[in-house]
């Protein structure tokens, strides 16, 4: 209590003393005016009139400081945006004033403002406080560097920025401001010829990124950091192999969206990434389709600690659901996940709820209780090679539990139930594709027995998920070695957690019922060059310190992708990364005599008869027996690489299960 009573104290003390400053400003300001309009010989009439006008004078000009805000500004953050106040300030105060002066007659001489100083006043007023203020600012940033060099590095390390835009200037902003970080800008890097020799913020343009290397010579630069907004994964990966041939190590600071929305810390500069190589662009989202979607509803999250739906959870949360159920059956993932929300959403409603999709009595008490209306169902079980292993255990999770809890949902009210699937399901070669295959089949039959709308929506592969081929890379080079390729020439489409969940929530938001959403993968991305650039990017040089080794294609896994499908089937969306699978539904009679023969196969563990049987069920369906003596799967092999060669939706393309025919996509 003492501590906030001080506080409060303090507070309005230094309140008093701006408010006394400005008074002394501007009363200075309006004798300085009189004392300039008379040569400093002002008449003994004319002293008596300004006296009278002094006070009214200042009385306007403090209280239209106030109007503007002007109080309200922390004194050692005063910047561009504080000017403008200063400067309606000025005007709004000088236009009373005047009308007094013009309006009144000659017997009110005492009280008209001669022409002259109104002008001159009002300049050196709001200068003066203005200037004020300038004065606060350069003095704390002084304090501070003074204060937090005692602590800081003893000796700053030469750095060059390349990008002079606004996140460079944001950028060399923050490092003059703080010394702790220990950096010292000597200049300024940038292609645009415009920029040349130019000084921002006191930096000069130094010259552009052919110079880098007699820069970082003559300079005896540590290393540069990388500060153009929104650089793409092109423009970022070429400045990489400069300072990789010169050598000096890159880094980066993060979009320029993500710094505004956030207070700027050169803390926030990190090491580029091979996230930065693999770059997308920015997701632009309908906001209001989605608060329609989402907003004041009770959304479930099945899988909720998993990489997708613990993304998906927090995306949701942001839009202010009244309720969010994250449903997970592993313990400690579903802590984790609860945490994280409740630190992005701490006034949202969040209800962690540990079950089994597949648990019946489990999902029929979350679905009574709590009443969702819209679920995002990203439980499942992923990884191909493991579920080579575990046939049944896919099938018993992927579809059967996709089946109970799609018909549960329908049932008991839910409005929108969103199936996550993946590419794998395109002509699957595993039964994990093959799984979700038959998922898709499931949630389209439903659609059109069940009053819910049932929508899936399928992508590739996402950046450092549980499992991925980037976790596992970054693991192996942590390790020494080597890094282990599936083979030369296996690609691979990737997308960031984010952005494939929000692409998601996109789709959910724009479904009608029945359809398979694919969503636009970008460009391929070979395994082996990822390999190379995670390696360079840790500075290290492939095949030399860190040796690369082809392991060969694993249980499932495909050697390529079929990318010839015709375009008639896929339908483009309002939304340029979001396309429509047009596929006719399975024969409903026929699909229930389908889950119930496989629920049989379960019951016997009868692996090799449910590949067969997957196989018979989806005739595009290439699913390889496997062998009794075979075990596990091979330790520190990255998950599957898809081989591919045409165009980025290919790899998601629709099958011809069910007697359709192979569609294309449409040209970009």
């Amino acid at each position: 209590m003492g501590n906030t009573g001080g506080a409060f104290w303090l507070r309005h003390l230094r309140r008093e003393v701006q408010l006394l400053l400005d008074l002394s400003v501007l009363g200075s300001a309006f004798v300085l005016a009189y004392l300039l309009r008379f040569e400093f010989q002002i008449p003994k009439d004319y002293v008596l009139h300004g006296l009278i006008q002094l006070p009214l004078v200042v009385l306007i000009q403090l209280a239209l400081l106030a109007l503007m805000g002007v109080y309200s500004f922390v004194w050692r953050y005063v910047g561009m945006a504080e000017l403008h106040a200063f400067v309606r300030a000025g005007v709004y105060s000088a236009t009373p004033i005047l009308l007094l002066r013009l309006a009144l007659p000659d017997r009110f001489a005492p009280w008209r403002v001669p022409l002259s100083i109104i002008v001159m006043d009002s300049v050196f007023a709001f200068g003066g406080v203005l200037a004020l203020r300038v004065l606060r600012r350069a003095l704390y940033e002084r304090f501070e560097k003074h204060r937090t060099g005692k602590n800081g590095p003893s000796r700053r390390k030469p750095v060059l920025m390349i990008g002079a835009g606004q996140a460079g200037l944001l950028a060399v902003r923050e490092v003059q401001g703080r010394s702790d970080v220990g950096l010292d800008v000597k200049g300024f890097v940038d292609d645009d010829p415009a920029k040349q020799d130019a000084v921002i913020q006191g930096v000069k343009v130094l010259g552009s990124t052919d110079d880098l290397p007699r820069l970082v010579k003559d300079l005896r630069i540590d290393h540069v950091v990388i500060t153009i907004a929104q650089a793409s994964r092109q423009d970022i990966r070429r400045i990489v192999e400069i300072c990789y041939g010169i050598p000096v190590k890159a880094r980066i600071i993060p979009a320029l969206h993500e710094i505004l929305q956030n207070e700027v810390e050169v803390s926030r500069i990190r090491d580029v990434d091979v996230r930065d190589l693999l770059g997308r662009e920015p997701v632009h989202l309908d906001e209001d389709e989605l608060r329609r979607f989402l907003a004041g509803k009770t959304v479930m999250v099945t899988g909720a600690g998993g990489s997708i739906g613990s993304e998906l959870a927090q995306q949701v949360a942001r839009i202010q659901p009244s309720r969010l159920l994250l449903v997970e059956r592993a313990e400690f993932a579903l802590f984790d996940i609860d945490r994280e929300v409740r630190t992005v959403a701490p006034d949202l409603a969040i209800t962690p709820l540990i079950g089994d999709v597949g648990d019946e009595s489990r999902m029929r008490y979350i679905l009574s209780t709590y009443r969702p209306q819209v679920i995002l169902h990203a439980a499942a079980h992923k990884h191909v090679p493991m579920m080579e292993f575990n046939a049944s255990e896919a099938i018993k999770n992927n579809v059967l539990g996709t089946k109970l809890l799609g018909e549960l949902a329908g049932e008991l009210g839910v409005e929108v139930f969103v199936l996550i699937s993946t590419d794998k399901a395109v002509h699957p070669t595993s039964v994990m594709g093959a799984s979700k295959r038959i998922a898709e089949l499931v949630i389209q039959d439903l659609n059109s027995q069940l009053p819910t709308c049932y929508v899936a929506v399928r992508f590739g592969n996402v950046m450092d998920s549980t499992g991925s081929v980037i976790r596992i890379f970054r693991e192996q080079i942590a390790a020494g070695g080597p890094v282990t390729v599936t083979e030369p020439d296996m690609t691979r489409y990737f997308m960031t957690i984010p952005e494939a969940a929000q692409l998601v929530l996109q789709a959910g938001a724009m479904g009608h019922g029945g359809e398979i959403f694919i969503l636009d993968m970008g460009q391929p991305v070979r395994i082996l060059d990822l390999a190379k650039d995670m390696i360079t990017l840790s500075g290290l040089k492939p095949f030399e310190d860190i040796d690369i080794v082809f392991s060969g294609v694993r249980p499932g896994e495909k050697r390529s992708e079929e990318l010839e499908v015709s375009g008639e089937h896929i339908a483009k969306t309002r939304h340029p990364k979001i396309f429509i699978g047009k596929l006719a539904p399975h024969p409903s009679a026929e699909l229930g005599q389908t889950l119930e023969r496989l629920a049989e196969l379960l019951d016997g563990r009868h692996d090799n008869q449910i590949r067969s049987f997957l196989n018979e069920l989806l005739p595009e369906a290439r699913v390889k027996p496997t062998r009794d003596t075979e075990s596990q799967p091979p330790v520190g092999v990255p998950p599957p690489v898809a081989k591919t060669g045409g165009r980025a939706l290919g790899t998601l393309g629709l099958t011809g299960a069910s007697g359709l025919n192979p569609p294309n996509m449409p040209g970009r």
